[in-house]
């Protein structure tokens, strides 16, 4: 699934080719995925709308058009968002076609379809519950001293189900909170409650710094992830404990290993992470 430094590295790509751009016809959008409105009220509210600042709220993309409404996209596991010409063919599972007055195309494809689009005034999509509440951003400034002395601190889950709650840690799922840990040397099988303030406060610096060196690499690429103009992701390559179990751990060349934690597989080194 992306995670905030791809959703991160879409919106930087796709934020000053949208800026000023009227949304000249919307081609296509499949029910699928449109979690709100229906397929017709979305074509009314959209057509002749004018883009404003592209944004990012944990996972969820948000673009504010001229109406009052914002275009919000959550890319699920398997969901793109690209910028291409009006002259490229459709590829499969592109559900959403929003023809700019440029002559190109805002084209969202997911094959899986776990993603979804809304579109419809902030206020309201939140009110409708449509738009979940989200926890700090690694990449705010404010990101500084999470996450306080709140519940989060003596909560009985372990510290990694803990990150991939949208609600403590916006943006960050299971990639990124696997690497977060093996940084900070955090086992992520230990309940948050037993961490102390100083480690807290090394767990806080360590996501975001995998957070941007991650963005600096333009995201991970398994297998779907896109960027904002159809390149893969070279973050892979930078990964220190994700997808390697069984392999030799890069500080002490034990094996990590991997095990379930709130149904996600968790890999960590039981040497470094003690």
């Amino acid at each position: 699934m992306p995670e905030l430094p791809e959703v991160e590295t879409i919106v930087r790509d796709l934020r000053p080719h949208l800026r000023g751009r009227r949304l000249a016809a919307v081609l296509s959008v499949n029910p699928l995925v449109l979690r709100y409105p229906s397929a017709e009220s979305f074509r009314v509210a959209a057509e002749g709308a004018v883009f404003g600042v592209l944004g990012r709220r944990g996972k969820f993309i948000h673009a504010p058009l001229s109406s009052g409404d914002q275009l919000v996209v959550h890319l699920g596991m398997t969901g793109t968002l690209t910028l291409e010409h009006g002259a490229e063919p459709v590829r499969a599972h592109t559900h959403l076609r929003l023809q700019l007055d440029s002559g190109q195309e805002l084209r969202y494809r997911d094959p899986r379809r776990f993603g979804r689009v809304l579109l419809g005034p902030e206020r309201h999509l939140r009110q409708a519950g449509l738009l979940p509440p989200l926890g700090p951003d690694p990449l705010d400034r404010t990101f500084v001293g999470w996450p306080g002395n709140g519940p989060v601190r003596s909560s009985g889950r372990a510290v990694k189900a803990v990150l991939l709650d949208q609600e403590v840690v916006a943006g960050c799922g299971n990639i990124y909170a696997d690497e977060a840990l093996y940084l900070a040397r955090l086992r992520p099988t230990r309940p948050a409650s037993s961490l102390s303030a100083s480690q807290w406060a090394r767990l806080g610096a360590a996501l975001t710094v995998v957070m941007k060196e991650a963005i600096r690499r333009r995201g991970t690429s398994f297998s779907d992830y896109r960027d904002g103009f159809g390149a893969r992701g070279e973050a892979y390559e930078s990964l220190m404990v994700y997808g390697r179990s069984g392999l030799p751990c890069v500080r002490c060349g034990r094996s990590l290993v991997a095990r379930r934690i709130a149904g996600r597989t968790t890999v960590y080194c039981r040497w470094c992470q003690r």
